[in-house]
């Protein structure tokens, strides 16, 4: 998953949770400020009616009565004004119920002693209970709304501000880790970013990759001269003992000895040959102007093959389309890559086994290659390693020197040919050589035989 997304998810998240944090919470939250309103409300009224008895005295409320008492036409709010006892005092405001005329009904009471002119007064201000929650429900969806407009608000910022944060991220990924060919041909730019984390990530993937560009060219250049200078001195090695088996007053052990000595050699020179080719066709010295036809040229590897399948009594089917073209190719590269892994299918085969070479042009407009064997098969751990130099997979007798396999994936490299392996123990192992939608490819129509081998 994606850093971004994950950020993503994790801000909804985040404020999905305060959200319905906050719902949990509204209910007492509104209430309790209706409620301290309602205090405060409360308090303002008894501080306007002590400021009036101040100036007027208790008997303006009187006026001529004992008790004063008032309330609205829906009493919804009283005033009350009694005398009491002189050691009675009150400043309280709870919840009480108060009977007005026949009706019982529940107040939020303010009540208070306070004295004038040596006398003792109660003073008690109510409000009901109905009146203060009749805007509670009003008061939480408005709330909702504001809350569920703000997180949104801030989704939107902190998304947006997510995604500039980490596009110089998403930058240096692109450029130095996804779709990269190795070896790295252009120079690398740095990103442009202010992060100091993003800078420092940015600054080591171009060293390390700037370092691994220079280990490979000097591995590629040591592989090239070595190449090179080998086969000078193992042609002369190869002459003078061809020389030396030319000489009449040679012993039969020395023959031997020397026989030997040259396969030997003949066996590191095709090691530096192919090493060499590698090397080649690494540095691109080959061009990929020609157009092949994968019939013609799987009808002569048959054809130069066709001793071994005889050795082994193997039967090869071959159906490759006969309009098909390859253009844009090396014809020699491409010959020796479809070579080693027919010579590979023969050598690994079983006595009288089967090799089925056959194409398919895919969905996406790929055109695909296979060859199956029926053959000893490889092991499942070796499989990531077989296109690997001089790797040998776990299989008895002999078996080369590791470079067949290598010399295809080069030439697969170069060509930008997809190999995907398949295999099974002592049953088969197919090779599927993709060449993409990008890859030159016609149809012709032409009509070619397909022999029966």
């Amino acid at each position: 998953m994606k850093l971004s997304t994950k950020l993503t998810l994790f801000i909804t998240g985040s404020k999905l949770v305060i959200v319905l944090l906050f719902v949990c919470a509204l209910p007492f939250l509104v209430k309790h400020i209706a409620s301290e309103y309602t205090n405060y409300t409360l308090l303002q009224q008894q501080k306007k009616v002590l400021n009036i008895i101040s100036k007027n005295g208790a008997d303006y409320y009187f006026d001529g009565d004992e008790t004063y008492g008032s309330y609205t036409m829906l009493k919804e709010e009283f005033i009350a004004l009694l005398p009491v006892r002189d050691d009675l005092k009150m400043d309280t405001i709870k919840d009480s119920q108060r009977l007005i005329e026949s009706d019982t009904l529940n107040y939020r009471v303010l009540s208070v002693t306070f004295k004038d002119h040596n006398k003792n007064y109660l003073l008690e201000i109510g409000k009901t209970t109905t009146s203060i929650n009749q805007y509670d429900k009003p008061l939480q969806r408005f709330a909702l709304y504001v809350l569920i407009t703000l997180i949104a608000l801030t989704i939107l910022i902190d998304l947006t501000f997510i995604r500039i944060l980490i596009r110089p991220l998403a930058k240096i990924i692109n450029s130095r880790l996804i779709n990269r060919k190795f070896p790295f041909k252009d120079k690398q730019q740095s990103v442009d970013t202010s992060t100091t984390d993003f800078i420092y990530l940015d600054e080591s993937l171009i060293l390390l990759m700037n370092q691994i560009n220079e280990a490979f060219h000097k591995e590629r250049e040591f592989t090239s001269n070595a190449s090179h200078e080998l086969m000078t001195p193992i042609s002369i090695l190869q002459n003078k003992m061809e020389n030396l088996l030319a000489e009449e007053n040679l012993d039969e052990s020395t023959s031997v000895a020397v026989v030997e000595m040259m396969k030997t050699v003949d066996r590191l020179k095709n090691i530096t040959k192919s090493l060499l080719l590698i090397s080649r066709i690494e540095n691109e010295q080959f061009i990929r102007r020609e157009e092949v036809s994968p019939l013609l040229m799987f009808n002569e590897i048959i054809e130069e093959i066709s001793h071994r399948l005889e050795e082994k009594q193997i039967k090869i089917s071959l159906s490759i389309s006969a309009d098909v073209i390859l253009e844009g190719v090396n014809k020699d590269l491409l010959f020796q890559l479809f070579f080693n892994l027919v010579h590979n299918a023969i050598k690994f085969n079983r006595h009288e086994g089967q090799i089925e070479i056959k194409d398919r042009r895919l969905n996406d407009g790929s055109y695909e290659i296979t060859i199956a064997d029926t053959g000893i098969g490889i092991p499942e751990a070796d499989l990531p390693y077989i296109f690997n130099r001089f790797k040998k997979a776990n299989l008895e007798g002999n078996v080369g020197f590791g470079l067949g396999l290598a010399i295809v994936k080069s030439i697969a490299l170069y060509h930008q040919i997809q190999i995907d392996v398949q295999s099974k123990i002592n049953e088969s192992t197919e090779f599927k050589i993709t060449f993409s939608p990008t890859a030159k490819s016609s149809y012709r129509e032409e009509l070619l035989s397909v022999p029966n081998v």
